[in-house]
């Protein structure tokens, strides 16, 4: 068996393989991931009601829902009454399982007459990244 660096070549093409293999799926996976930015602005009397309430949809879909793999949500620093989501979930299946949750019909009840505008946006990710010691 003909070697290249101590490594037998039969297994470097397997190895090759496997990762062209694993690399594919995981681009598979991420196509079939709901991205979805949500654009709200919120009656400014309301807004700490508003947050207090997205606070609690939020950690209670991390916290129960394995599909749901990232929330990020921001206040606008000059329209402070304007609030950007952004969402990611597994697939369609993981966010429409989001939607029939307790603690997401519980957010729409709650923030029903908070709500001045909702623009809900399926956006397509072109670069992602954290660095990794920024939870540090």
């Amino acid at each position: 068996m003909k070697k290249i660096n101590g490594i037998p070549n039969i297994l470097k093409v397997v190895l090759i393989a496997l990762l062209v293999m694993t690399l594919n799926n995981a681009i598979a996976q991420n196509k079939k991931r709901v991205v979805r930015i949500a654009r709200i602005e919120i009656d400014t009397s309301q807004i700490d009601n508003y947050k207090a309430a997205l606070k609690d949809i939020g950690e209670a879909s991390l916290r129960t829902e394995p599909g749901v793999l990232m929330l990020y949500s921001v206040a606008d620093k000059i329209k402070t009454n304007h609030i950007t989501v952004m969402e990611i979930y597994a697939d369609s299946t993981a966010y429409e399982t989001h939607r029939q949750t307790a603690h997401f019909k519980k957010y729409k009840e709650t923030i029903k007459n908070m709500v001045r505008s909702l623009e809900l946006v399926d956006v397509d990710p072109i670069f992602t990244g954290i660095k990794p010691d920024i939870l540090k």
